[in-house]
């Protein structure tokens, strides 16, 4: 629309310091001044949140053509202005592309600067968060490379190599292209916070992950054997999964359920960038799985991180509205679900080890469902004492709830997250019995009766997805 445009070019001139928004603006020739002139007014004053919004979302870095001052015209127009409810023009296609990634940016401004509504932002000298100060976590995918290939990697571009940090301390000084090791997680890099590697070359390549912190916990207190069986039970978008793979090095069997098509879909691209071989995607019901399955009788680990409400991922209040504060009726619903499918998980016979998350901050979604289901299971299994250092528990919910992992930006410096472990007291006779009639372990599938079609993800070359939902 010529309101745009005109909009940029009255823009550029004003802070090239050729004239002010009322004389450019009467000097134009668009009819609608008033419209016109509120349009440059407002853009001008969230100039440098607009800044900051366009440049994290990466806007004109995908979107070569896009002037500068039209980027920050139509990105105030769709975040902070009419939404382009008067039709937005040959505009509003390029902008549909980019709008969930430039509404999560603006959410992690407003969580950075802890705020609430847009206007807040324009405060002089508002003090940043602690979510300000979470870094930028990238894990290092050990089946393509090594975490020592890939800082070799970045030194050779120019990166700071400050070696393993020792402290959260060191983590938060992070600066400019300095990067750390994680003190917890040999394969896991740390940037400072406003780095953006997805066009990195290591990212298209499938050779780096970029995963919270948090989010790489479930995984590593896993810790599946090579050639083990495991059930990754709500498994898209897959970053989890594609960890689990690199404890099996792609030795053994993940069978990975979702029912979303469209989340499976975008699952297979990340697992075949990734170079996942193990893993069997199947578009199904986790609780609609028989644990009595011969496919299954060897199935010692299960990650359970089940849909959740969020809310421990501040950014999803904007993608998905209603994903902040849960309402209660949504918890209970989510609460009931998350307790049907622990119960669920543990009733598979040769089960050893389970790991359930979420990223909710919610005690119904955590410690409620793990007390439920270790109440459900009395003298079967218990809660595993993990990580004894790290510095945020469970709530005291009941009896134990501290071998409950709890994370946030205040304590962790990561995002918001809740980890638990459960171990079975004892081996069942049927793990003996397994270990004792099964052949020696081969990728081959069993024979195939099954209800939904399955497929076995293998690498191959594909374009790269972004990662909604869970991390």
């Amino acid at each position: 629309m010529a309101l745009y445009a005109t909009a940029a070019s009255v823009l550029a001139n004003v802070e090239s310091r050729r004239g002010s928004i009322k004389g450019l603006v009467y000097a134009s020739s668009f009819q609608n001044v008033k419209q016109l002139y509120a349009l440059v007014c407002e853009t001008q004053r969230y100039s440098a949140v607009l800044d900051a919004v366009i440049a994290s979302a990466g806007l004109l870095r995908a979107e070569k053509k896009l002037r500068p001052h039209l980027a920050k015209v139509l990105v105030y127009e769709l975040l902070l202005g009419r939404g382009f409810r008067g039709g937005g023009g040959r505009w509003k296609p390029l902008l549909d592309r980019h709008q969930a990634r430039l509404k999560a940016e603006l959410a992690r401004l407003k969580v950075q600067r802890r705020v609430s509504r847009n206007e807040d932002l324009l405060q002089v000298g508002s003090r940043p968060g602690a979510a300000s100060q979470v870094p930028r976590f990238v894990r290092v995918n050990t089946l393509k490379t090594s975490s020592d290939d890939a800082i070799d990697y970045f030194k050779r571009q120019g990166f700071s190599y400050q070696g393993q940090a020792s402290s959260l301390e060191d983590l938060r000084a992070l600066k400019g292209k300095c990067f750390l090791l994680d003190p917890l997680l040999p394969e896991l890099l740390v940037f400072p916070t406003q780095t953006d590697l997805h066009d990195h070359p290591l990212y298209q390549a499938g050779h780096l992950i970029l995963q919270d912190k948090a989010s790489c916990l479930p995984a590593m207190l896993l810790a599946p054997p090579p050639g083990s069986h495991v059930i990754d039970a709500c498994a898209a978008p897959g970053n989890k999964t594609s960890h689990l793979a690199a404890f099996l090095k792609n030795q053994g069997r993940i069978f990975a359920f979702d029912l979303d098509a469209g989340r499976l879909a975008s699952m297979a691209t990340l697992l075949a960038r990734a170079g996942v071989s193990c893993c069997e995607l199947a578009q199904e019901d986790f609780l609609a799985v028989s644990p009595s399955d011969q496919r299954y009788r060897q199935v010692q680990y299960i990650l359970l991180d089940p849909s959740c409400s969020g809310s421990g991922m501040p950014t999803r209040q904007l993608e998905e509205p209603g994903a902040g504060t849960p309402s209660k009726a949504r918890l209970q619903a989510l609460a009931g679900f998350q307790q049907r499918a622990l119960r669920h998980a543990l009733t598979f016979p040769s089960l050893q080890r389970l790991v359930y998350s979420t990223c909710s901050l919610c005690q119904e979604e955590n410690e409620d469902v793990v007390q439920d289901a270790l109440q459900q299971n009395p003298g079967t299994f218990r809660l595993a004492p993990v990580l004894p250092s790290w510095p945020h528990r469970g709530l005291s919910s009941f009896p134990g709830a501290e071998h409950c992992l709890r994370a946030s930006p205040e304590t962790t410096l990561t995002g918001g997250f809740f980890v638990a472990v459960l171990e079975r007291v004892e081996v069942p006779s049927s793990v003996l019995q397994a270990e004792a009639s099964a052949p020696e372990l081969t990728l081959s599938a069993a024979p195939r009766n099954k209800r939904r079609p399955r497929r076995t993800v293998a690498p191959r070359t594909l374009p790269p997805t972004e990662q909604e939902g869970k991390w």
